[in-house]
Protein backbone atom coordinates (compact mmCIF):
# COMPACT_ATOMS: atom_id res chain seq x y z
CA UNK A 1 0.00 0.00 0.00
CA UNK A 2 2.75 2.41 1.00
CA UNK A 3 4.74 1.41 -2.06
CA UNK A 4 1.79 2.16 -4.35
CA UNK A 5 1.26 5.55 -2.68
CA UNK A 6 4.93 6.40 -3.12
CA UNK A 7 4.81 5.38 -6.78
CA UNK A 8 1.73 7.57 -7.33
CA UNK A 9 3.45 10.49 -5.58
CA UNK A 10 6.47 10.14 -7.87
CA UNK A 11 4.22 10.06 -10.92
CA UNK A 12 2.48 13.29 -9.97
CA UNK A 13 5.78 14.91 -8.99
CA UNK A 14 7.19 14.06 -12.43
CA UNK A 15 4.51 16.26 -14.00
CA UNK A 16 6.04 19.30 -12.28
CA UNK A 17 9.48 18.66 -13.85
CA UNK A 18 11.42 18.65 -10.55
CA UNK A 19 14.79 19.44 -12.14
CA UNK A 20 13.32 22.64 -13.56
CA UNK A 21 11.87 23.51 -10.15
CA UNK A 22 15.33 23.37 -8.60
CA UNK A 23 16.47 26.06 -11.02
CA UNK A 24 13.35 28.14 -10.34
CA UNK A 25 13.96 28.04 -6.58
CA UNK A 26 17.67 28.71 -7.01
CA UNK A 27 16.97 31.82 -9.09
CA UNK A 28 14.36 33.10 -6.65
CA UNK A 29 16.50 32.82 -3.52
CA UNK A 30 19.17 35.43 -4.38
CA UNK A 31 16.43 37.74 -5.67
CA UNK A 32 14.81 37.61 -2.23
CA UNK A 33 18.09 38.51 -0.57
CA UNK A 34 18.99 41.26 -3.03
CA UNK A 35 15.52 42.81 -2.80
CA UNK A 36 15.68 42.68 1.02
CA UNK A 37 19.18 44.11 1.25
CA UNK A 38 20.13 40.99 3.22
CA UNK A 39 18.73 37.58 4.02
CA UNK A 40 14.98 37.68 4.74
CA UNK A 41 13.31 35.78 7.59
CA UNK A 42 13.59 32.02 6.89
CA UNK A 43 9.86 31.39 7.26
CA UNK A 44 8.98 34.15 4.83
CA UNK A 45 11.61 33.01 2.32
CA UNK A 46 10.44 29.39 2.52
CA UNK A 47 6.78 30.37 2.01
CA UNK A 48 7.56 32.61 -0.98
CA UNK A 49 9.83 30.04 -2.64
CA UNK A 50 7.20 27.35 -2.06
CA UNK A 51 4.59 29.53 -3.73
CA UNK A 52 6.91 30.18 -6.67
CA UNK A 53 7.74 26.46 -6.99
CA UNK A 54 4.04 25.51 -6.91
CA UNK A 55 3.26 28.08 -9.64
CA UNK A 56 6.08 26.68 -11.78
CA UNK A 57 4.88 23.15 -11.05
CA UNK A 58 1.36 24.09 -12.16
CA UNK A 59 2.68 25.58 -15.41
CA UNK A 60 4.79 22.48 -16.08
CA UNK A 61 1.85 20.17 -15.34
CA UNK A 62 -0.41 22.04 -17.78
CA UNK A 63 2.43 21.86 -20.30
CA UNK A 64 2.65 18.08 -19.86
CA UNK A 65 -1.11 17.78 -20.31
CA UNK A 66 -1.20 19.86 -23.50
CA UNK A 67 1.92 18.32 -25.04
CA UNK A 68 1.24 14.68 -24.19
CA UNK A 69 0.82 13.67 -27.84
CA UNK A 70 3.97 15.49 -28.97
CA UNK A 71 5.87 14.08 -25.98
CA UNK A 72 4.96 10.57 -27.12
CA UNK A 73 6.87 11.17 -30.37
CA UNK A 74 10.09 12.30 -28.69
CA UNK A 75 12.63 9.88 -27.19
CA UNK A 76 13.52 12.19 -24.32
CA UNK A 77 9.90 12.76 -23.24
CA UNK A 78 7.96 9.61 -24.12
CA UNK A 79 8.60 8.13 -20.66
CA UNK A 80 6.78 11.00 -18.93
CA UNK A 81 3.61 10.02 -17.00
CA UNK A 82 1.05 10.97 -19.67
CA UNK A 83 2.63 9.67 -22.91
CA UNK A 84 3.60 6.47 -21.10
CA UNK A 85 -0.04 6.08 -19.89
CA UNK A 86 0.97 5.89 -16.23
CA UNK A 87 -1.56 8.59 -15.39
CA UNK A 88 -4.97 9.61 -16.71
CA UNK A 89 -4.80 13.05 -18.44
CA UNK A 90 -7.85 14.36 -16.56
CA UNK A 91 -6.17 13.59 -13.22
CA UNK A 92 -3.11 15.51 -14.40
CA UNK A 93 -5.31 18.47 -15.35
CA UNK A 94 -6.99 18.50 -11.93
CA UNK A 95 -3.56 18.30 -10.29
CA UNK A 96 -2.39 21.29 -12.32
CA UNK A 97 -5.41 23.35 -11.26
CA UNK A 98 -4.84 22.39 -7.62
CA UNK A 99 -1.22 23.54 -7.76
CA UNK A 100 -2.23 26.81 -9.44
CA UNK A 101 -4.87 27.59 -6.84
CA UNK A 102 -2.66 26.72 -3.87
CA UNK A 103 0.29 28.72 -5.25
CA UNK A 104 -1.88 31.77 -5.87
CA UNK A 105 -3.45 31.61 -2.42
CA UNK A 106 -0.10 31.12 -0.69
CA UNK A 107 1.61 33.96 -2.57
CA UNK A 108 -1.33 36.29 -1.95
CA UNK A 109 -1.29 35.55 1.77
CA UNK A 110 2.45 35.76 2.46
CA UNK A 111 3.72 37.99 -0.37
CA UNK A 112 0.82 40.20 -1.42
CA UNK A 113 -1.34 40.72 -4.51
CA UNK A 114 1.46 41.80 -6.88
CA UNK A 115 3.50 38.64 -6.28
CA UNK A 116 0.35 36.50 -6.59
CA UNK A 117 -0.63 38.24 -9.83
CA UNK A 118 2.85 37.68 -11.26
CA UNK A 119 2.56 34.00 -10.34
CA UNK A 120 -0.75 33.72 -12.20
CA UNK A 121 0.64 35.68 -15.16
CA UNK A 122 3.62 33.32 -15.35
CA UNK A 123 1.34 30.27 -15.52
CA UNK A 124 -0.88 31.85 -18.18
CA UNK A 125 2.09 32.99 -20.24
CA UNK A 126 3.76 29.59 -20.14
CA UNK A 127 0.56 27.73 -21.00
CA UNK A 128 -1.07 29.95 -23.61
CA UNK A 129 1.70 32.13 -25.09
CA UNK A 130 4.47 29.54 -25.04
CA UNK A 131 2.91 26.04 -25.08
CA UNK A 132 -0.27 26.64 -27.10
CA UNK A 133 0.73 29.45 -29.45
CA UNK A 134 4.49 29.92 -29.86
CA UNK A 135 6.20 26.56 -29.41
CA UNK A 136 4.43 24.70 -32.25
CA UNK A 137 4.60 27.68 -34.63
CA UNK A 138 7.81 29.70 -34.33
CA UNK A 139 11.56 29.41 -33.83
CA UNK A 140 11.18 32.29 -31.35
CA UNK A 141 9.81 29.76 -28.84
CA UNK A 142 13.18 29.46 -27.07
CA UNK A 143 13.51 33.24 -26.74
CA UNK A 144 10.03 34.50 -25.88
CA UNK A 145 9.22 31.39 -23.88
CA UNK A 146 12.21 32.13 -21.68
CA UNK A 147 10.23 34.92 -20.01
CA UNK A 148 8.19 32.37 -18.07
CA UNK A 149 11.28 30.46 -16.97
CA UNK A 150 12.85 33.70 -15.78
CA UNK A 151 9.89 34.95 -13.72
CA UNK A 152 10.93 33.67 -10.27
CA UNK A 153 13.13 36.71 -9.48
CA UNK A 154 10.27 39.06 -10.41
CA UNK A 155 7.90 37.28 -8.03
CA UNK A 156 10.52 37.19 -5.28
CA UNK A 157 11.28 40.91 -5.60
CA UNK A 158 7.58 41.79 -5.59
CA UNK A 159 7.11 39.61 -2.50
CA UNK A 160 9.62 41.77 -0.61
CA UNK A 161 8.84 45.25 -1.94
CA UNK A 162 5.34 45.08 -3.38
CA UNK A 163 6.78 45.92 -6.80
CA UNK A 164 9.62 44.74 -9.02
CA UNK A 165 12.87 46.65 -8.59
CA UNK A 166 16.32 46.50 -10.15
CA UNK A 167 17.31 43.24 -8.41
CA UNK A 168 14.33 41.36 -9.82
CA UNK A 169 14.74 42.74 -13.32
CA UNK A 170 18.48 42.01 -13.50
CA UNK A 171 18.09 38.40 -12.38
CA UNK A 172 15.14 38.04 -14.76
CA UNK A 173 17.36 39.32 -17.60
CA UNK A 174 20.14 36.90 -16.69
CA UNK A 175 17.88 33.85 -16.89
CA UNK A 176 16.07 35.23 -19.96
CA UNK A 177 19.31 35.68 -21.95
CA UNK A 178 20.78 32.42 -20.65
CA UNK A 179 17.85 30.31 -21.79
CA UNK A 180 18.20 30.51 -25.62
CA UNK A 181 21.78 29.12 -25.82
CA UNK A 182 20.80 26.52 -23.22
CA UNK A 183 17.72 25.38 -25.18
CA UNK A 184 19.41 25.61 -28.58
CA UNK A 185 22.20 23.36 -27.31
CA UNK A 186 19.53 20.72 -26.61
CA UNK A 187 17.96 21.38 -30.00
CA UNK A 188 21.29 20.71 -31.74
CA UNK A 189 21.85 17.26 -30.27
CA UNK A 190 18.13 16.38 -30.11
CA UNK A 191 17.35 17.59 -33.62
CA UNK A 192 15.62 14.40 -34.76
CA UNK A 193 13.41 14.41 -31.65
CA UNK A 194 12.04 17.88 -32.38
CA UNK A 195 11.60 17.01 -36.04
CA UNK A 196 9.55 13.94 -35.10
CA UNK A 197 7.36 16.05 -32.84
CA UNK A 198 6.91 18.78 -35.44
CA UNK A 199 8.36 21.49 -33.20
CA UNK A 200 10.08 24.25 -35.23
CA UNK A 201 13.32 24.58 -33.30
CA UNK A 202 16.02 26.78 -34.77
CA UNK A 203 18.35 24.01 -36.08
CA UNK A 204 15.45 22.28 -37.86
CA UNK A 205 14.24 25.48 -39.55
CA UNK A 206 17.34 27.63 -40.11
CA UNK A 207 20.10 25.04 -39.83
CA UNK A 208 22.87 24.20 -37.36
CA UNK A 209 25.30 26.97 -38.32
CA UNK A 210 22.92 29.93 -37.79
CA UNK A 211 21.90 28.31 -34.50
CA UNK A 212 25.50 28.17 -33.30
CA UNK A 213 26.07 31.82 -34.17
CA UNK A 214 22.92 32.87 -32.30
CA UNK A 215 24.05 30.86 -29.29
CA UNK A 216 27.30 32.81 -29.28
CA UNK A 217 25.56 36.17 -29.64
CA UNK A 218 23.19 35.54 -26.73
CA UNK A 219 26.05 34.23 -24.59
CA UNK A 220 28.12 37.35 -25.24
CA UNK A 221 25.08 39.59 -24.63
CA UNK A 222 24.62 37.88 -21.28
CA UNK A 223 28.04 39.00 -19.98
CA UNK A 224 27.33 42.71 -19.25
CA UNK A 225 24.01 41.78 -17.65
CA UNK A 226 25.70 39.38 -15.22
CA UNK A 227 28.17 42.14 -14.27
CA UNK A 228 25.49 44.84 -13.80
CA UNK A 229 24.73 44.05 -10.12
CA UNK A 230 28.22 45.24 -9.14
CA UNK A 231 28.13 48.87 -10.39
CA UNK A 232 24.55 49.09 -9.11
CA UNK A 233 25.82 48.27 -5.63
CA UNK A 234 23.80 45.09 -5.27
CA UNK A 235 26.82 42.77 -5.14
CA UNK A 236 30.54 43.10 -4.50
CA UNK A 237 34.01 41.90 -5.47
CA UNK A 238 33.49 38.22 -4.60
CA UNK A 239 30.63 37.96 -7.04
CA UNK A 240 32.47 40.06 -9.63
CA UNK A 241 35.48 37.74 -9.66
CA UNK A 242 33.29 34.65 -9.93
CA UNK A 243 31.11 36.18 -12.67
CA UNK A 244 34.13 37.12 -14.81
CA UNK A 245 35.52 33.57 -14.62
CA UNK A 246 32.16 31.94 -15.26
CA UNK A 247 31.33 34.28 -18.16
CA UNK A 248 34.67 33.53 -19.81
CA UNK A 249 34.05 29.81 -19.39
CA UNK A 250 30.55 30.00 -20.85
CA UNK A 251 31.60 32.15 -23.82
CA UNK A 252 34.51 29.80 -24.53
CA UNK A 253 32.12 26.84 -24.77
CA UNK A 254 29.82 28.81 -27.09
CA UNK A 255 32.84 29.45 -29.33
CA UNK A 256 33.78 25.77 -29.06
CA UNK A 257 30.31 24.73 -30.33
CA UNK A 258 30.84 27.00 -33.33
CA UNK A 259 34.33 25.66 -34.06
CA UNK A 260 33.94 21.92 -33.40
CA UNK A 261 30.39 21.49 -34.74
CA UNK A 262 29.73 18.08 -33.19
CA UNK A 263 26.90 16.56 -31.19
CA UNK A 264 29.32 16.08 -28.30
CA UNK A 265 30.21 19.77 -28.25
CA UNK A 266 26.51 20.71 -28.13
CA UNK A 267 25.90 18.26 -25.29
CA UNK A 268 28.82 19.72 -23.39
CA UNK A 269 27.45 23.25 -23.94
CA UNK A 270 24.14 22.12 -22.46
CA UNK A 271 25.87 20.67 -19.38
CA UNK A 272 28.07 23.73 -18.97
CA UNK A 273 25.06 26.06 -19.23
CA UNK A 274 23.45 24.39 -16.21
CA UNK A 275 26.63 24.46 -14.13
CA UNK A 276 27.22 28.07 -15.16
CA UNK A 277 23.83 29.38 -14.03
CA UNK A 278 23.82 27.50 -10.73
CA UNK A 279 27.39 28.64 -10.02
CA UNK A 280 26.51 32.25 -10.86
CA UNK A 281 23.58 32.27 -8.42
CA UNK A 282 25.67 30.47 -5.81
CA UNK A 283 28.31 33.22 -6.16
CA UNK A 284 25.60 35.80 -5.52
CA UNK A 285 24.60 34.06 -2.31
CA UNK A 286 28.19 33.70 -1.13
CA UNK A 287 28.79 37.40 -1.80
CA UNK A 288 25.64 38.36 0.10
CA UNK A 289 26.64 36.16 3.03
CA UNK A 290 30.14 37.67 3.26
CA UNK A 291 29.06 41.30 3.00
Amino acid sequence: MAEAALSSLRTYAALTKPRVLVLVIFSGLPALALASGGWPAPGFALAVLTGIALAAGAANTFNCYLERERDARMARTRSRPLPSARLDPQRALVFGWALALVSTGLLWRVAGPVAAALGVATILFYVFVYTVWLKPRSTWNAVVGGAAGAAAPLIADAAVNGHVGSAGWILFAIVFLWQPPHVWAIALFRKSDYEAAGIPMLPNVMGDEPTRWRMLRYTVALVPVTLAPVPLGLLGSVYLAAAIVLDAWFVWHAVRVLRIRTRTAAQRMFQVSLIYLFALFAAMMVDLTLR
